[in-house]
């Protein structure tokens, strides 16, 4: 009888290609992974730090207008003090009325005459002011201090001003000439916030104060206004302003930024300057634009209750970070505020480039290897595969490559030496056996219809045990059902039947010295030995797939009702239908049954009645069977009286959530145990795969819902909490 060799299920070349190739693959993804995760924290480490050295600069560059006020304020105030000292032995009447004039409506101002005010100081008094001697002097101090220096802070500065607490203003504004002059009657500049800031109620550390940013009526640009005020012998007697124009500070703000970054000045009260998205004039005509805004809101708030040493934050709940520099002099914050995107974007490219430059260098070196394993394996081992056949065929002369120095050529020598040897004998077997082929052809007649006979009658017996098997394995869903079946499986492939045939196949070479071969032939006496151990062998293997087919039928009960309810969910599901959650509770109840039975597990329910509800009932009994069968294992140390499993379904109205709770009374959940339950491969029985509760958590998710456990500790039982959007299902019409 010719052997016929059996064909591979797949090549050997293409296999281990498919097995490097995944292993490959796996070492560049974690390669790119890491890549990305350290270029990540390398971008992001720099980042910051160029975040921080940006806006300290930024801070350096736009403070200097408001250092140099106050540098300003400080130089006229010494002035303006020495001035009016000077003045306080002088009788300053002439000068003054040759200076200043009340006019037809009872204000004191400049004469006009006299005055240009592109080039000198003018004087507003309000009516109803009474000029007295100690004011004229502290006027014609302002008024000498502003013509003096007001030219050259010109340069910088809108305009200068002094203010008397009486209400009398000496202002140096060339762009307005005429102010002095067009200025109201009854116009007191002293209820204007500018002087109010330097009150002592005020200002009681008696220092250069801002006001905060404003539109000025007549240029309609916008400014801040500082204000130092001046006290002599204990006394408020003058107030000294200058304007500051902050629209290009605010432009600069603005356009000015680091690449994915903006920036916002905020004052550290809280109150918004600068802000892309909002313009001033909405700031300033609704003050409670920025609370409607609960990014901005929390912004501000980080800002104003940042650590005085800490200049780069991180903003909670939003995956952005700020960079904070406080301005000297107004009390100013300049902000950036840098995405975690922009951070995050170049190691997510780079890390695009790695994996891509790793899957092309996998492809080219797949395809090497391919070609290396065809040329250096495949092919002789095709070669050795076509001389086993031709072998097979009782065709000894066979052709190999016995040059090679490696081991298949070792292994080619070998076969080759053995298919001569094997020729040799087959050629003195039949010429021993040319004499003996009419003895036995009557025999091998005889022998021919026997085994004709037990071919037909063991078909028929296999035909018989197939058609059993099938029958009786019908509707086996089960995963230890076909465990068991694939270990017998792996019994039957397991027995080493081919040895029996070589033993026949040896005997009935040796049928005419048969007692000699048994006797005296090396492997002859050891045959019989042999064949006790291999039936001995064979009845243990029997046993075992005996064993495991016995499994096999126990498994299969209660199967038709899981089949029944199965069915139930068998049709293409879809993302949103409508379900009745209780019959839901009760379907996973009804397939973990069987063990619930079989644990002896009481199971109490407390299922509210609501009305249906769209969600995917697919995912959602996937999740319940899951906590259910969890649920039965964990009871497996209570005592069975006492086992039970309490199912909850309710509506909780303030979060509009349905509220499925699985308790039981089992072992319980250590706390350090509750942070990692839901971890993919965690798991606490031997058994287990770890995938159930991770693959729950997921799928809650995805119902836009959550998962969550609670545990008092080891041997207090546990909860697990499934809560979904409650949504209704439209009633039909």
């Amino acid at each position: 009888m010719q052997l016929q060799a059996s064909r591979p299920r797949a090549p050997l070349a293409r296999s281990t290609l498919f097995k490097m190739g995944v292993r490959i693959a796996v070492v560049i993804t974690l390669s790119t992974f890491f890549s990305y995760l350290h270029i990540r924290h390398t971008l992001h480490e720099e980042a910051l730090e160029s975040l921080e050295q940006h806006v300290s600069e930024r801070s350096q560059r736009e403070q200097a207008l408001f250092v140099l006020a106050e540098d300003n304020h400080a130089f006229l105030k010494k002035a303006l003090e020495e001035k009016i000292r000077a003045l306080q032995a002088e009788d300053v009447s002439a000068r003054f009325d040759n200076l200043f004039a009340r006019m037809p409506d009872g204000s004191v101002r400049s004469r006009p005459e006299l005055f240009d005010g592109t080039r000198m100081a003018g004087l507003f008094v309000p009516r109803g002011v009474t000029v007295d001697q100690d004011m004229r002097r502290r006027i014609l101090a302002a008024y000498d201090v502003l013509n003096q220096y007001g030219p050259a802070f010109h340069t910088r500065f809108e305009d200068t001003y002094i203010m008397l607490p009486e209400g009398p203003l000496v202002l140096y504004w060339p762009e307005r000439p005429t102010w002095s002059h067009d200025a109201a009657p009854d116009f007191l500049p002293v209820q204007a916030d500018y002087f109010r800031i330097s009150l002592p109620e005020h200002n009681p550390q008696r220092q250069t104060a801002w006001t905060s940013a404003y539109k000025e009526d007549f240029s309609e640009k916008w400014m801040a206004s500082a204000s130092t005020p001046l006290d002599m012998d204990g006394r408020h007697v003058a107030t000294i302003n200058q304007d500051v124009f902050i629209e290009d500070l605010m432009a600069r703000t603005l356009n000015e930024s680091l690449p994915g970054a903006y920036n916002i000045i905020v004052r550290d009260d809280g109150e918004l300057i600068v802000h892309p998205a909002l313009k001033l004039d909405d700031v300033a005509s609704q003050p409670d634009a920025v609370e409607r805004t609960d990014h901005l809101r929390s912004l501000i708030e980080r800002v104003r209750t940042r650590p005085a040493n800490q200049a780069v934050l991180e903003l909670p709940g939003s995956s952005e970070y700020l960079a904070v520099a406080r301005l000297q002099g107004p009390g100013w914050n300049f902000v950036t505020v840098l995405p975690e995107s922009v951070m995050s974007q170049p190691a997510f490219l780079a890390a695009r480039y790695v994996l891509l430059l790793g899957v092309l260098s996998l492809l080219l070196e797949l395809g090497i290897m391919y070609w290396v394993l065809q040329q250096q394996i495949s092919q002789p081992l095709l070669a050795f595969t076509q001389a086993t056949d031709r072998v097979a065929a009782g065709d000894f002369k066979v052709e190999l490559d016995t040059s090679r120095g490696d081991e298949l050529g070792q292994l080619a020598r070998a076969f080759q030496l053995m298919a001569d040897q094997v020729q040799r004998r087959e050629e003195e077997l039949r010429q021993a056996n040319e004499g003996l082929e009419l003895r036995v052809e009557e025999r091998t007649r005889e022998l021919k219809d026997v085994h004709a006979q037990l071919v037909k009658t063991a078909r028929q017996a296999g035909m018989a045990e197939i058609a059993t098997n099938v029958l009786h394995n019908v509707g086996n869903v089960l995963n230890s059902v076909y465990t068991s079946a694939q270990v017998a499986k792996e019994r039957m492939t397991g027995m080493k039947l081919e040895h029996v045939g070589r033993v026949a196949h040896m005997l009935q070479e040796r049928q005419s010295d048969l007692s000699t071969f048994l006797t005296q032939d090396e492997r002859g006496r050891h045959l019989m030995p042999f064949l006790d151990k291999l039936g001995q062998n064979l009845v243990d293997e029997r046993q075992e797939v005996v064993t495991l087919l016995n499994d096999v039928g126990r498994y299969t009960e209660h199967i038709g009702d899981i089949v029944k309810v199965q069915q139930n969910y068998a049709r293409t599901p879809r993302l949103h239908e409508p379900v009745q959650l209780a019959e839901l509770v009760e379907d996973a109840v009804r397939i973990n049954s069987a063990g619930l039975t079989r644990h002896q597990v009481k199971v109490v329910r407390q299922l509210a009645a609501l009305p249906p509800v769209l969600t995917d009932k697919h995912k959602m009994l996937m999740i319940l069977v899951n906590l259910v069968s969890n649920a039965k294992y964990a009871m497996d140390d209570v005592p069975p009286a006492e086992r039970l499993l309490t199912v909850k379904l309710e509506h909780v109205p303030p979060a509009n959530n349905i509220r499925i709770e699985i308790h039981d009374n089992g072992m319980g959940i250590a706390p350090e145990m509750l942070t990692r339950i839901f971890q993919y491969g965690f798991t606490t029985r031997e058994e287990g795969h770890g995938f159930g509760l991770h693959s729950s958590a997921l799928a809650a998710q995805e119902l836009g819902g959550v998962l969550t456990v609670h545990s008092a500790g080891k041997g207090q039982g546990a909860t697990f909490i499934l809560e979904i959007p409650y949504q209704p299902a439209p009633e039909r019409k």
